[in-house]
C-alpha cells in the first residue's frame, strides 16, 4: 500500500508501534527520557513534556540535561507533588488549577502552556513511580488520553527495566525525618556513663625520697633503676676531694689550737698574762672542733645510704653521675615493690563530676589488651604544670588487685556520673564553641 492510501489512523498506529519500539530498544534510562519527551511531539503536538521520576525532573523537552535549579524544574517537581498528594496523580487526567496552591498556578501560566496533561507512570503493582507533565495550546482530546494511556504502559515498563524503582510517595519521607528525629532524640536520652582519658604513671605508694645532703658533683651511682637494695646499702657517693681537704685542714687545726692550749696552761703558772688568755684558747679549740666535726659530718654524707628495703625508683644512673646537684634535690626514691598507687594527670579541658572512690580503668603502653582495675583515691584542687608543658590535675587511684610494676606508663580511663549520651558526645564541642564566642 502507498503512503498517499494510508489512512491517518494507520499512521497514528505506526507512530505509537514506533515509539514503544524506540522505548523497549533504549539501552539506558538517559536515552529512553529523552525519547519519551522528545519523540512524540510530532504525534501529540505538545510545546513541552516534563519526565518526573519519584519527584525529581529528569528530562524535558529540548534540553538534554535539565537544570535542577531552574524554576520550571522547580515548578513541576512542586506541582507534581501536589497531584501526588491530591490523589490525582493515578490516572491519565487533565490537570486542573485548583489541585494546585497559589504558587503554583501563578508558575503554570508564566511558565507552562494553558492545556496540561498528567501521565502517571506506574510498576507492575500499579504504584506510582513518576509521571510525565505533558502541556500544549489546544485542550487534550480523549482519543489523546487513550493513546498515552498505552504508550505509558510501555515506558513504565521500559523504565523499570533499566531502573527498579520503589513507589513514588512524597508524604512518606516527612514520616520518615520525624520517625528517624525522634529515634535520634531517644538514642540522645540515652544515659550513659562519663568517663575521660589522661595519661598515668604507676608510682610507689608510701615511698621514701632519697635527696641531696649537700651541695657537690655526684661521682658514682651504685645502683641500678628499679634494683632492689639492703638497709644501709650504698646508693651514690658525692665527689669528696674537697670535704677530705677540708676535714684534714680542720684537723690539724684543732691540733694547733689544743696545742697552743695547754702551753698556756703550762706558762700560767708562772705569768698571770697567760693565765688571761686560757679562756680565749679554750674558746678557739672548741671553734676547731666544731669545724671539724662539721667537716667529718659533710664528709660522712658524700656517701648516700638506703634508709630501708625497697627498690630504687629513678630514670638513668648515667644522667646523675657528674651532675651537680643542690641540697635537697631529689636523687631517687626507694619504694616497696608490692606498694604501689597510680599517678594520673588530668588535663584541665577534661576535667569532669567524679563520684566517690570512682572506678578506673588502666591499660598499660606495654600490654594495652589487658585492664587493670583502680579506684579513685585522691583529686588534687589546683592544676600544676607537668612535664609537658601543659596544666592538669594530679589524681591518685589504688590497685584492686597486684599492682604492675612500678614505672610503667599507660593510658587511664577515669568514669564518672551518668550523663544522658547528648552531654557525653558534645560536652568538648560545646565548651570549645563557649570559649570562642563568649556565651
Amino acid at each position: 500500500m502507498s503512503e498517499s492510501h494510508v489512512s491517518p489512523a494507520e499512521r497514528i498506529f505506526a507512530e505509537v508501534i514506533h515509539l514503544e519500539h524506540l522505548a523497549r530498544s533504549a539501552s539506558t534510562s538517559e536515552t529512553l527520557a529523552y525519547s519519551m519527551v522528545n519523540d512524540s511531539q510530532g504525534l501529540f503536538g505538545f510545546r513541552h513534556v516534563a519526565l518526573v521520576i519519584n519527584g525529581r525532573v529528569r528530562a524535558v523537552t529540548g534540553v538534554s540535561v535539565p537544570d535542577p535549579h531552574a524554576p520550571f524544574v522547580a515548578f513541576i517537581e512542586r506541582a507534581g507533588k501536589q497531584l501526588v498528594l491530591q490523589e490525582a496523580a493515578g490516572q491519565v487526567t487533565t490537570v486542573h488549577a485548583d489541585w494546585l496552591d497559589a504558587q503554583t498556578r501563578h508558575d503554570w501560566q508564566t511558565l507552562s502552556a494553558q492545556e496540561a496533561l498528567w501521565v502517571p507512570l506506574k510498576d507492575r503493582q500499579a504504584r506510582l513511580i513518576g509521571g510525565l507533565w505533558c502541556a500544549r495550546d489546544l485542550p487534550w482530546q480523549e482519543t489523546d488520553r487513550r493513546l498515552l494511556e498505552q504508550l505509558a504502559d510501555a515506558w513504565s515498563h521500559a523504565w523499570l527495566a533499566l531502573e527498579p524503582r520503589k513507589a513514588w510517595r512524597p508524604g512518606i519521607p516527612k514520616v520518615k525525618v520525624l520517625i528517624a528525629a525522634g529515634v535520634l532524640l531517644g538514642v540522645m536520652l540515652i544515659p550513659v556513663r562519663q568517663s575521660v582519658l589522661a595519661p598515668a604513671e604507676v608510682v610507689p605508694r608510701d615511698g621514701r625520697i632519697v635527696t641531696a645532703p649537700l651541695d657537690g658533683a655526684i661521682a658514682d651511682v651504685a645502683v641500678k633503676p628499679n634494683q632492689v637494695v639492703k638497709k644501709d646499702a650504698l646508693l651514690v657517693r658525692f665527689d669528696n676531694t674537697t670535704l677530705k681537704a677540708q676535714a684534714d685542714v680542720a684537723e690539724r687545726a684543732l691540733a694547733v689550737a689544743e696545742a697552743e692550749l695547754r702551753s698556756g696552761s703550762q706558762r700560767a703558772f708562772q705569768d698571770a698574762d697567760s693565765k688571761s688568755k686560757l679562756d680565749l684558747l679554750s674558746a678557739q679549740v672548741e671553734q676547731k672542733r666544731a669545724e671539724l666535726l662539721y667537716a667529718s659530718d659533710l664528709l660522712s654524707r658524700s656517701e648516700v645510704r638506703a634508709e630501708r628495703e625497697g627498690i630504687a625508683v629513678f630514670a638513668d644512673g648515667d644522667r646523675l653521675r657528674g651532675k651537680p646537684v643542690r641540697t635537697g634535690e631529689r636523687l631517687m626514691e626507694l619504694a616497696d615493690p608490692r606498694q604501689a598507687e597510680l599517678k594520673i594527670e588530668l588535663d584541665v579541658g577534661d576535667a569532669i563530676q567524679f563520684p566517690p572512690e570512682a572506678a578506673v580503668a588502666l591499660f598499660l603502653d606495654s600490654d594495652p589488651l589487658k585492664r587493670h582495675d583502680a579506684t579513685l583515691q585522691r583529686i588534687a584542687y589546683e592544676a600544676a604544670l607537668t612535664d609537658r608543658g601543659t596544666l592538669a590535675y594530679r589524681l591518685d587511684a589504688r590497685f584492686l588487685a597486684d599492682a604492675p610494676r612500678i614505672g610503667l606508663r599507660g593510658t587511664a580511663k577515669i568514669y564518672g556520673e551518668y550523663v544522658p549520651l547528648v552531654v557525653y558526645l558534645f560536652r568538648r564541642p560545646v565548651a570549645a564553641l563557649r570559649k570562642t564566642v563568649g556565651f
